[in-house]
């Protein structure tokens, strides 16, 4: 599918008057800063102007291009399928009006249309795709930021949302796949393909319910053997399953099967879109972490709220050695606990914590490290942000810098030197048991 996720060429069909979805398509492909052959393509012909660029509108398609991407109305969709068949690899059609209306007739003719000439349909009833590592941003959401993570998703306003979210937490994507009613490219087929690209770190799936529960899993399975697979099921109870049904015409069926299905396959599944990030966040920095866990804080509170998420959630508060022990009681002041989780107390600076991480990284019955920083104001974010960064630790640092105005420079710094931060320690534990899965 790289005809899809990285085209030299590409064909729009729509309006191109401004505001239209084909001319914010067209916008976002040229602003994005794609530098192969586009092709906007309408009956009127005519041209069209976008960041300084004039385009001539084709009546129609008369030259082989890789992919086609389609925003007119739906009922002309297979019959210009028919039409440009032989000249495209794959279409991504974004018009609305098919199965997810009734209109199952017509969505069937669009499959067979596509099937004749060979080629490939994702959608319809879809927000579009983005192949970010080949600069190519098919779709009128939100651009992003190159990264590793592929995001999936069965809804388009959704995929929309978790891409400006994304954004925000700074999350950096590799791809996005709108899929719509999945009339032919389906959740498998996409599974499959980024479990084998190699800009794609981590998958992330939202779906709703799948037509062929046996593909599925063995797709799933596929991908979660090599790379770290993260899924956010919706439709989970019965009013949502029927709402999931009217949405993209699928069934969401019983959500105790998915469970079951998405913890054999190895897959890691997230409760909310917040967990889905802060997942993607996780395995952006480690491939997996162990069990044991070292807690480090300058405030007993965060320790304590910290403590009882990981062990909530299964992981284990590692038994700090007694050499590691001693170590730290040499040059901590005595008003610091020493025991797991370790309170370094308020006044905390670059020093003590650099030395701690340090010392307690050695410590053969610790498999990880949860970092929390509250600083006082007359410590700066950025000195204990300068510490984690500085620290020689060959295991995962998972850090808590908290909170808002406080820390923002502080975290800044952790971002430059690649460090993600979770904002509250509960987001941190959960960032830390999802590594421990893999």
């Amino acid at each position: 599918m790289d005809f899809f996720f990285y085209p030299k060429s590409v064909a729009i069909f729509g309006s191109f008057k401004e505001g239209a979805i084909a001319y914010e398509i067209l916008r976002n492909i040229v602003e994005g800063g794609f530098d192969g052959r586009i092709v906007p393509v309408n009956p009127k012909g005519g041209t069209v102007e976008i960041a300084g660029k004039a385009f001539e509108i084709r009546p129609k398609l008369e030259e082989p291009v890789d992919a086609a991407i389609i925003a007119i109305p739906a009922k002309f969709v297979p019959s210009l399928i028919d039409e440009i068949g032989e000249l495209i690899k794959g279409a991504v059609v974004i018009s609305a009006g098919f199965s997810e209306v009734g209109n199952v007739e017509l969505e069937r003719e669009l499959v067979e249309k596509a099937r004749k000439h060979g080629i490939r349909i994702i959608g319809p009833n879809c927000a579009g795709i983005f192949g970010v590592h080949g600069k190519f941003f098919g779709s009128f959401e939100v651009r992003v930021k190159p990264g590793g993570l592929a995001l999936i998703s069965q809804s388009g306003a959704f995929g929309g949302a978790a891409l400006a979210m994304g954004n925000d937490e700074r999350i950096g994507f590799s791809a996005f796949v709108s899929y719509g009613n999945a009339a032919d490219l389906n959740e498998s087929d996409f599974l499959r393909y980024f479990a084998d690209d190699k800009n794609t770190k981590a998958i992330a799936l939202y779906i709703e319910g799948v037509r062929d529960g046996r593909r599925f899993m063995e797709a799933l399975r596929y991908a979660a053997g090599k790379k770290p697979v993260i899924i956010l099921k919706a439709g989970k109870s019965k009013s949502g399953a029927r709402a999931a049904a009217s949405h993209t015409g699928s069934l969401a069926g019983s959500y105790e099967i998915y469970r079951a299905a998405f913890k054999q396959a190895g897959a890691i599944e997230v409760e909310e879109m917040e967990g889905l990030f802060d997942a993607a966040k996780a395995f952006e920095m480690y491939e997996k972490a162990g069990r044991r866990v070292a807690v480090i804080t300058n405030s007993g509170g965060p320790g304590v709220l910290a403590t009882d998420k990981l062990e909530s959630l299964g992981l284990e508060i590692a038994q700090l050695s007694d050499e590691t022990v001693e170590e730290l009681r040499s040059f901590l002041p005595p008003q610091c606990s020493v025991k797991n989780p370790i309170d370094l107390i308020a006044d905390a600076d670059y020093e003590r914590y650099k030395k701690t991480i340090e010392i307690v990284c050695r410590d053969g019955n610790v498999d990880a490290l949860l970092v929390i920083c509250v600083p006082p104001i007359f410590v700066p974010s950025e000195e204990i942000a300068k510490a984690v960064i500085d620290a020689e630790c060959d295991k995962p640092v998972i850090v808590n810098f908290m909170a808002g105005e406080l820390v923002r420079d502080g975290v800044k710094l952790l971002e430059e030197g690649g460090i993600k931060n979770f904002p509250t320690p509960e987001r941190a534990a959960k960032a830390l048991a999802w590594l421990s899965r893999r």
